[in-house]
Protein backbone atom coordinates (compact mmCIF):
# COMPACT_ATOMS: atom_id res chain seq x y z
CA UNK A 1 0.00 0.00 0.00
CA UNK A 2 1.06 3.53 -0.42
CA UNK A 3 1.31 5.89 2.61
CA UNK A 4 -2.15 7.04 2.15
CA UNK A 5 -3.32 4.22 1.62
CA UNK A 6 -1.98 2.97 5.01
CA UNK A 7 -3.12 6.09 6.41
CA UNK A 8 -7.04 5.52 4.81
CA UNK A 9 -6.60 1.94 6.62
CA UNK A 10 -5.97 3.10 10.26
CA UNK A 11 -8.92 5.50 10.14
CA UNK A 12 -11.17 2.53 8.72
CA UNK A 13 -10.02 0.45 11.49
CA UNK A 14 -9.95 2.54 13.99
CA UNK A 15 -6.38 2.86 15.08
CA UNK A 16 -6.14 6.75 13.89
CA UNK A 17 -8.88 9.20 14.36
CA UNK A 18 -9.37 11.56 10.93
CA UNK A 19 -9.72 15.30 10.93
CA UNK A 20 -13.16 16.75 11.70
CA UNK A 21 -13.93 17.56 8.49
CA UNK A 22 -12.93 14.11 7.03
CA UNK A 23 -14.87 12.71 9.80
CA UNK A 24 -17.89 14.08 8.73
CA UNK A 25 -17.55 13.91 5.34
CA UNK A 26 -16.87 9.83 5.93
CA UNK A 27 -19.91 9.68 8.34
CA UNK A 28 -22.50 11.02 5.71
CA UNK A 29 -21.03 8.69 3.08
CA UNK A 30 -21.40 5.89 5.01
CA UNK A 31 -24.76 6.79 5.72
CA UNK A 32 -25.57 6.57 2.41
CA UNK A 33 -23.90 3.57 1.94
CA UNK A 34 -25.82 1.68 5.02
CA UNK A 35 -28.94 2.87 3.74
CA UNK A 36 -28.39 1.50 0.57
CA UNK A 37 -27.49 -1.67 2.18
CA UNK A 38 -30.07 -2.33 4.64
CA UNK A 39 -32.90 -1.25 2.47
CA UNK A 40 -31.59 -4.29 -0.03
CA UNK A 41 -31.27 -6.38 3.11
CA UNK A 42 -34.58 -5.84 4.42
CA UNK A 43 -36.10 -6.98 0.73
CA UNK A 44 -34.18 -10.18 1.06
CA UNK A 45 -35.47 -10.78 4.66
CA UNK A 46 -39.19 -10.08 3.42
CA UNK A 47 -38.84 -12.25 0.24
CA UNK A 48 -39.15 -8.68 -2.14
CA UNK A 49 -36.46 -9.62 -4.17
CA UNK A 50 -36.06 -13.10 -5.30
CA UNK A 51 -33.63 -15.80 -4.12
CA UNK A 52 -32.82 -18.78 -6.39
CA UNK A 53 -31.78 -22.30 -5.41
CA UNK A 54 -29.14 -24.51 -7.00
CA UNK A 55 -30.14 -28.38 -6.81
CA UNK A 56 -27.34 -29.38 -4.90
CA UNK A 57 -25.57 -28.08 -1.24
CA UNK A 58 -24.14 -24.74 -1.68
CA UNK A 59 -21.54 -23.64 1.39
CA UNK A 60 -21.13 -19.63 0.87
CA UNK A 61 -17.57 -18.84 2.77
CA UNK A 62 -17.57 -15.01 3.31
CA UNK A 63 -17.24 -11.85 5.92
CA UNK A 64 -18.58 -8.76 7.12
CA UNK A 65 -15.39 -6.77 6.09
CA UNK A 66 -13.25 -5.33 3.60
CA UNK A 67 -9.45 -6.89 3.33
CA UNK A 68 -8.47 -10.11 3.73
CA UNK A 69 -9.90 -12.06 6.33
CA UNK A 70 -8.71 -15.40 5.02
CA UNK A 71 -11.62 -16.25 2.41
CA UNK A 72 -9.33 -17.81 -0.32
CA UNK A 73 -7.78 -20.31 2.61
CA UNK A 74 -10.37 -21.60 3.94
CA UNK A 75 -12.14 -21.97 0.59
CA UNK A 76 -9.15 -24.31 -0.32
CA UNK A 77 -9.07 -26.04 3.39
CA UNK A 78 -13.05 -26.70 2.73
CA UNK A 79 -13.15 -27.94 -0.52
CA UNK A 80 -10.02 -30.30 -0.02
CA UNK A 81 -11.82 -31.40 3.21
CA UNK A 82 -15.30 -31.84 1.41
CA UNK A 83 -13.16 -34.37 -1.34
CA UNK A 84 -11.71 -36.11 1.18
CA UNK A 85 -14.54 -37.00 2.99
CA UNK A 86 -16.18 -38.45 -0.31
CA UNK A 87 -17.95 -35.57 -1.53
CA UNK A 88 -17.88 -33.85 -4.85
CA UNK A 89 -17.44 -30.07 -4.41
CA UNK A 90 -16.96 -27.32 -7.01
CA UNK A 91 -15.80 -23.99 -6.55
CA UNK A 92 -17.80 -20.80 -7.61
CA UNK A 93 -16.03 -17.75 -7.18
CA UNK A 94 -16.98 -13.91 -8.99
CA UNK A 95 -13.53 -14.20 -10.91
CA UNK A 96 -12.97 -10.38 -9.69
CA UNK A 97 -11.37 -8.14 -12.35
CA UNK A 98 -10.55 -10.89 -14.97
CA UNK A 99 -12.12 -10.91 -18.21
CA UNK A 100 -14.46 -13.74 -17.74
CA UNK A 101 -16.26 -12.03 -14.34
CA UNK A 102 -19.19 -10.63 -16.47
CA UNK A 103 -20.27 -14.00 -18.34
CA UNK A 104 -18.57 -16.51 -16.70
CA UNK A 105 -16.66 -19.60 -17.08
CA UNK A 106 -14.72 -22.88 -16.35
CA UNK A 107 -11.57 -21.84 -15.13
CA UNK A 108 -10.97 -25.78 -14.00
CA UNK A 109 -12.33 -29.18 -14.82
CA UNK A 110 -10.36 -30.75 -11.93
CA UNK A 111 -7.99 -31.94 -14.64
CA UNK A 112 -7.50 -29.29 -16.53
CA UNK A 113 -7.00 -25.10 -16.19
CA UNK A 114 -8.87 -23.87 -18.95
CA UNK A 115 -8.04 -20.16 -18.55
CA UNK A 116 -5.45 -18.28 -17.48
CA UNK A 117 -5.56 -15.36 -14.42
CA UNK A 118 -6.33 -12.50 -16.81
CA UNK A 119 -9.48 -14.12 -17.70
CA UNK A 120 -10.44 -16.23 -14.50
CA UNK A 121 -8.99 -13.67 -11.99
CA UNK A 122 -6.01 -13.70 -9.78
CA UNK A 123 -7.97 -15.77 -6.76
CA UNK A 124 -9.60 -18.04 -8.71
CA UNK A 125 -6.53 -19.30 -10.90
CA UNK A 126 -4.48 -19.52 -7.91
CA UNK A 127 -7.21 -21.75 -6.68
CA UNK A 128 -7.40 -24.05 -9.23
CA UNK A 129 -4.02 -24.81 -9.35
CA UNK A 130 -4.38 -25.84 -6.15
CA UNK A 131 -7.58 -27.98 -6.24
CA UNK A 132 -6.76 -30.91 -8.53
CA UNK A 133 -9.95 -33.34 -8.86
CA UNK A 134 -12.10 -29.97 -7.94
CA UNK A 135 -13.79 -27.91 -10.75
CA UNK A 136 -13.75 -24.53 -9.92
CA UNK A 137 -16.25 -21.70 -12.25
CA UNK A 138 -16.50 -17.90 -11.97
CA UNK A 139 -18.97 -15.11 -12.87
CA UNK A 140 -20.51 -12.36 -10.99
CA UNK A 141 -24.09 -14.80 -11.50
CA UNK A 142 -23.59 -16.89 -8.89
CA UNK A 143 -26.37 -18.61 -9.63
CA UNK A 144 -25.85 -19.25 -13.35
CA UNK A 145 -22.10 -20.37 -12.78
CA UNK A 146 -23.91 -23.27 -10.04
CA UNK A 147 -26.31 -24.26 -13.13
CA UNK A 148 -23.49 -24.85 -15.16
CA UNK A 149 -21.75 -26.46 -12.86
CA UNK A 150 -24.48 -28.59 -12.03
CA UNK A 151 -24.94 -29.63 -15.49
CA UNK A 152 -21.39 -30.41 -16.17
CA UNK A 153 -19.65 -31.88 -13.29
CA UNK A 154 -22.98 -33.16 -11.07
CA UNK A 155 -21.16 -31.94 -8.06
CA UNK A 156 -23.50 -32.60 -4.35
CA UNK A 157 -22.09 -29.54 -2.81
CA UNK A 158 -20.79 -26.06 -4.00
CA UNK A 159 -18.20 -24.18 -1.93
CA UNK A 160 -19.29 -20.12 -3.14
CA UNK A 161 -16.10 -18.02 -2.23
CA UNK A 162 -17.29 -14.58 -1.00
CA UNK A 163 -20.62 -14.79 -1.30
CA UNK A 164 -21.90 -13.90 2.39
CA UNK A 165 -23.53 -10.47 0.42
CA UNK A 166 -24.48 -12.45 -2.76
CA UNK A 167 -28.16 -12.92 -1.16
CA UNK A 168 -29.21 -13.54 -4.54
CA UNK A 169 -28.67 -17.74 -4.08
CA UNK A 170 -29.46 -19.55 -1.57
CA UNK A 171 -26.66 -21.02 0.60
CA UNK A 172 -27.01 -24.23 3.16
CA UNK A 173 -24.52 -23.13 5.32
CA UNK A 174 -22.79 -19.46 5.55
CA UNK A 175 -19.78 -19.72 7.29
CA UNK A 176 -18.36 -16.06 8.34
CA UNK A 177 -14.73 -15.58 8.65
CA UNK A 178 -13.46 -12.17 11.39
CA UNK A 179 -10.09 -11.65 11.50
CA UNK A 180 -8.77 -11.72 14.76
CA UNK A 181 -7.00 -8.77 14.56
CA UNK A 182 -9.02 -6.60 13.16
CA UNK A 183 -12.30 -7.64 14.16
CA UNK A 184 -15.26 -5.19 12.91
CA UNK A 185 -12.78 -2.66 12.82
CA UNK A 186 -13.99 1.11 13.88
CA UNK A 187 -17.32 -0.49 13.72
CA UNK A 188 -18.79 2.03 11.12
CA UNK A 189 -19.83 0.84 7.84
CA UNK A 190 -17.38 1.70 4.42
CA UNK A 191 -16.10 4.07 4.09
CA UNK A 192 -16.13 5.61 7.51
CA UNK A 193 -15.36 1.94 8.59
CA UNK A 194 -14.66 -1.43 7.35
CA UNK A 195 -18.24 -3.03 7.49
CA UNK A 196 -19.71 -3.96 4.23
CA UNK A 197 -23.10 -4.43 5.98
CA UNK A 198 -24.40 -3.66 9.44
CA UNK A 199 -22.87 -6.06 12.35
CA UNK A 200 -26.83 -7.12 12.84
CA UNK A 201 -26.23 -9.24 9.69
CA UNK A 202 -23.90 -11.95 11.16
CA UNK A 203 -27.39 -13.43 12.34
CA UNK A 204 -27.62 -14.89 8.95
CA UNK A 205 -24.59 -16.71 10.10
CA UNK A 206 -24.54 -20.67 10.40
CA UNK A 207 -20.60 -20.97 11.76
CA UNK A 208 -18.15 -18.45 12.54
CA UNK A 209 -13.92 -18.96 12.03
CA UNK A 210 -12.04 -16.22 13.94
CA UNK A 211 -8.98 -16.34 11.76
CA UNK A 212 -4.95 -15.19 12.55
CA UNK A 213 -5.83 -16.77 16.00
CA UNK A 214 -2.57 -17.16 18.15
CA UNK A 215 -1.96 -20.80 17.96
CA UNK A 216 -2.08 -20.59 21.95
CA UNK A 217 -5.02 -18.46 23.10
CA UNK A 218 -7.77 -19.12 25.31
CA UNK A 219 -10.99 -17.44 24.60
CA UNK A 220 -9.90 -16.63 21.57
CA UNK A 221 -13.50 -16.26 20.25
CA UNK A 222 -15.36 -15.05 23.48
CA UNK A 223 -16.05 -11.34 22.07
CA UNK A 224 -17.74 -12.96 19.15
CA UNK A 225 -19.27 -15.20 21.36
CA UNK A 226 -21.26 -12.30 23.13
CA UNK A 227 -22.41 -11.03 20.39
CA UNK A 228 -23.92 -14.08 18.58
CA UNK A 229 -25.02 -16.51 21.17
CA UNK A 230 -24.78 -20.40 20.58
CA UNK A 231 -23.98 -20.27 16.79
CA UNK A 232 -20.47 -22.55 16.53
CA UNK A 233 -17.55 -20.51 16.86
CA UNK A 234 -13.90 -21.76 15.59
CA UNK A 235 -10.20 -20.25 15.68
CA UNK A 236 -7.78 -21.22 13.01
CA UNK A 237 -4.22 -20.02 12.60
CA UNK A 238 -2.69 -18.58 8.98
CA UNK A 239 0.08 -20.93 8.50
CA UNK A 240 2.76 -20.11 5.47
CA UNK A 241 4.25 -21.98 3.27
CA UNK A 242 6.78 -22.15 0.50
CA UNK A 243 4.80 -23.14 -2.80
CA UNK A 244 7.70 -22.88 -5.07
CA UNK A 245 11.18 -21.46 -5.27
CA UNK A 246 11.43 -19.89 -8.56
CA UNK A 247 13.96 -18.82 -11.12
CA UNK A 248 13.63 -14.89 -12.01
CA UNK A 249 15.60 -15.14 -15.24
CA UNK A 250 13.35 -17.69 -16.62
CA UNK A 251 10.02 -17.67 -14.96
CA UNK A 252 10.27 -21.00 -14.32
CA UNK A 253 11.06 -23.28 -10.95
CA UNK A 254 14.48 -23.30 -9.97
CA UNK A 255 14.74 -26.88 -10.06
CA UNK A 256 13.38 -27.32 -13.76
CA UNK A 257 9.84 -28.27 -12.61
CA UNK A 258 7.36 -27.26 -10.51
CA UNK A 259 9.07 -28.16 -7.09
CA UNK A 260 6.31 -29.82 -4.05
CA UNK A 261 5.03 -27.20 -1.89
CA UNK A 262 7.25 -27.30 1.67
CA UNK A 263 6.78 -26.34 4.96
CA UNK A 264 10.25 -25.90 5.72
CA UNK A 265 11.61 -22.38 5.13
CA UNK A 266 14.51 -22.85 7.25
CA UNK A 267 16.83 -21.96 4.36
CA UNK A 268 15.58 -18.65 5.22
CA UNK A 269 16.72 -17.93 8.87
CA UNK A 270 19.83 -16.08 7.74
CA UNK A 271 18.68 -14.54 4.42
CA UNK A 272 18.17 -10.60 3.69
CA UNK A 273 14.67 -10.81 1.52
CA UNK A 274 12.53 -8.31 -0.12
CA UNK A 275 9.18 -8.46 0.04
CA UNK A 276 5.98 -7.22 -2.54
CA UNK A 277 2.53 -7.99 -3.05
CA UNK A 278 -0.39 -6.61 -4.32
CA UNK A 279 -2.84 -7.79 -1.62
CA UNK A 280 -5.23 -6.32 0.98
CA UNK A 281 -2.96 -7.06 3.74
CA UNK A 282 0.56 -6.30 2.72
CA UNK A 283 1.65 -5.00 6.07
CA UNK A 284 0.50 -8.92 7.71
CA UNK A 285 2.21 -10.19 4.86
CA UNK A 286 5.51 -8.59 5.67
CA UNK A 287 5.18 -9.68 9.01
CA UNK A 288 4.59 -13.07 8.14
CA UNK A 289 7.75 -12.87 6.09
CA UNK A 290 9.52 -11.42 8.74
CA UNK A 291 9.10 -14.37 11.21
CA UNK A 292 10.68 -16.61 9.18
CA UNK A 293 13.44 -14.78 7.34
CA UNK A 294 16.54 -13.41 8.40
CA UNK A 295 16.24 -10.01 7.71
CA UNK A 296 13.31 -7.86 5.55
CA UNK A 297 15.35 -5.25 3.82
CA UNK A 298 12.62 -3.98 2.03
CA UNK A 299 9.21 -4.18 0.85
CA UNK A 300 6.68 -3.01 -1.86
CA UNK A 301 2.99 -3.08 -1.82
CA UNK A 302 0.50 -2.47 -4.03
CA UNK A 303 -3.33 -1.84 -4.32
CA UNK A 304 -5.13 -5.25 -3.95
CA UNK A 305 -5.32 -7.28 -7.21
CA UNK A 306 -2.69 -4.92 -9.07
CA UNK A 307 -1.99 -5.75 -12.33
CA UNK A 308 2.16 -5.20 -12.42
CA UNK A 309 3.44 -3.51 -15.33
CA UNK A 310 7.11 -3.93 -16.81
CA UNK A 311 7.56 -0.74 -14.65
CA UNK A 312 6.83 -1.96 -11.57
CA UNK A 313 8.90 -5.11 -12.39
CA UNK A 314 12.03 -3.34 -12.61
CA UNK A 315 11.29 -1.14 -9.78
CA UNK A 316 11.16 -4.30 -7.96
CA UNK A 317 13.98 -5.76 -8.89
CA UNK A 318 15.69 -2.22 -8.73
CA UNK A 319 14.94 -1.97 -5.46
CA UNK A 320 15.54 -5.23 -3.92
CA UNK A 321 19.14 -5.42 -5.45
CA UNK A 322 19.45 -1.93 -3.82
CA UNK A 323 18.87 -3.20 -0.37
CA UNK A 324 21.12 -6.46 -0.48
CA UNK A 325 18.84 -8.61 -0.75
CA UNK A 326 18.87 -12.83 -1.82
CA UNK A 327 15.61 -13.43 -2.72
CA UNK A 328 12.35 -12.06 -3.20
CA UNK A 329 9.28 -12.84 -1.48
CA UNK A 330 5.95 -12.56 -2.70
CA UNK A 331 2.21 -14.50 -2.58
CA UNK A 332 0.71 -17.46 -4.61
CA UNK A 333 -1.32 -14.53 -5.58
CA UNK A 334 0.79 -12.54 -7.14
CA UNK A 335 3.33 -14.50 -8.91
CA UNK A 336 0.29 -15.73 -11.26
CA UNK A 337 0.63 -12.46 -12.35
CA UNK A 338 4.24 -12.19 -12.38
CA UNK A 339 5.38 -15.96 -13.82
CA UNK A 340 7.58 -15.77 -16.69
CA UNK A 341 7.46 -11.86 -16.60
CA UNK A 342 9.46 -10.59 -13.91
CA UNK A 343 12.90 -11.03 -15.63
CA UNK A 344 15.05 -10.93 -12.18
CA UNK A 345 18.42 -11.91 -11.07
CA UNK A 346 17.34 -12.94 -7.89
CA UNK A 347 15.48 -15.97 -7.18
CA UNK A 348 11.41 -15.30 -6.44
CA UNK A 349 10.05 -17.54 -3.19
CA UNK A 350 6.50 -17.82 -3.29
CA UNK A 351 4.84 -18.22 -0.04
CA UNK A 352 1.28 -19.68 0.17
CA UNK A 353 -1.18 -19.55 3.28
CA UNK A 354 -3.07 -22.87 4.35
CA UNK A 355 -5.70 -22.67 7.12
CA UNK A 356 -4.89 -24.24 10.02
CA UNK A 357 -7.54 -25.60 12.87
CA UNK A 358 -4.94 -26.88 15.47
CA UNK A 359 -7.02 -28.11 18.48
CA UNK A 360 -10.48 -27.26 16.47
CA UNK A 361 -9.58 -29.41 14.13
CA UNK A 362 -11.48 -32.51 14.77
CA UNK A 363 -14.74 -30.55 15.63
CA UNK A 364 -14.89 -28.50 12.16
CA UNK A 365 -14.77 -31.85 10.52
CA UNK A 366 -16.80 -33.45 12.33
CA UNK A 367 -19.54 -30.12 12.11
CA UNK A 368 -18.95 -29.83 8.18
CA UNK A 369 -19.28 -33.32 7.48
CA UNK A 370 -22.64 -33.24 9.17
CA UNK A 371 -23.70 -30.04 8.06
CA UNK A 372 -23.37 -31.70 4.57
CA UNK A 373 -24.44 -35.07 4.54
CA UNK A 374 -28.03 -33.42 5.88
CA UNK A 375 -28.22 -31.17 2.89
CA UNK A 376 -28.00 -33.54 0.65
CA UNK A 377 -30.27 -35.98 2.04
CA UNK A 378 -32.76 -33.24 1.83
CA UNK A 379 -31.79 -32.18 -1.59
CA UNK A 380 -32.75 -36.23 -2.40
CA UNK A 381 -35.86 -36.34 -0.88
Amino acid sequence: MTGTGEKIRAFMTGEETPGAVLAVLLALLAAVYGGAVRLRNLFYDHGILPVKSLPCGVISIGNLTVGGTGKTPMTLFLARHLQEMGFQPAVISRGYKGSAEKNGMVVSDGLTILAGPEAAGDEPFMMAQNLSGIPLLVGADRYAAGMEAVQKFSPDVIVLDDGFQHRRLHRDLDIVLVDHNAFFGNGSLLPRGILREPVAGISRADLFVITRCPEVRAGCGDALKQMIGKTPVFCASHAPYMAGIYNGEAGAAKNGGLPEPSENLDFLTDKKVFVFSGISGNAAFAETVAAFAGQVAGSMGFTDHHHYTDADCHRIIRCAQASGAAYLVTTEKDFVKIAGKMKSPLDIVVIGIRMVFDRDADRVASVIREKVSQMIMLRKR
